[in-house]
């Protein structure tokens, strides 16, 4: 996800200041990766520096004074072009389950264990993100919709892969 993209969509619904769009950000995308302040107010500057944003006055407060930050045109263009570019697919065609099962299978090792370790792991996270979906609102549940579409199709590689393992360990040797 690209944090500057994400925090110009932010700042679209009017200025704010770092430690406001980090809040709204671990709010919306950050739950299981929150953004450490570090990072807001490095993205900041970029975004400062390349005209997305502008410094939009100073609030006091308790501590420090805090710059309000407020997108620019060129920051809405940005954010428009991005969210109207399609993510490229990717294939997975170099995916770690796969170097596993071929070199347990290479080094004489059980490709069924490696197969039912995996699987195992899948469904205990298909398990906590269903839990998790039930518990949330509609941002977490698409966001876990998504999460579990793509462990499902995992674990159809899974399957699929200890049925034709058989054949698998022939072609490998």
């Amino acid at each position: 996800m690209s944090i500057g993209h994400t925090l110009l969509g932010l700042l679209e619904k009017g200025p704010r200041h770092g430690y406001d769009l980090k809040k709204a950000y671990d709010e919306r995308f950050g739950q299981d990766r929150p953004l450490h302040y570090g990072q807001v107010y490095t993205t900041l500057s970029r975004l400062l520096r390349n005209g997305l944003v502008e410094e939009a006055g100073v609030e006091a407060g308790d501590g420090p004074e805090r710059k309000r930050y407020a997108i620019t045109d060129a920051g809405v263009t940005d954010v428009e072009q991005w969210l109207t570019t399609p993510e490229k697919p990717e294939p997975y065609l170099q995916n770690t389950l796969y170097a596993k099962v071929v070199l347990a299978l290479l080094s004489g090792r059980s490709a069924d264990d490696v197969l039912d370790v995996q699987r195992s792991a899948h469904l205990r996270t298909m398990r906590e993100l269903t839990r998790r979906k039930a518990d949330g609102d509609l941002a977490d549940q698409l966001i876990c919709d998504h999460a579990l579409f793509h462990l499902e199709a995992d674990l159809r590689w899974l399957e699929l892969t200890a049925a034709r393992l058989g054949t698998l360990s022939e072609v490998v040797r």
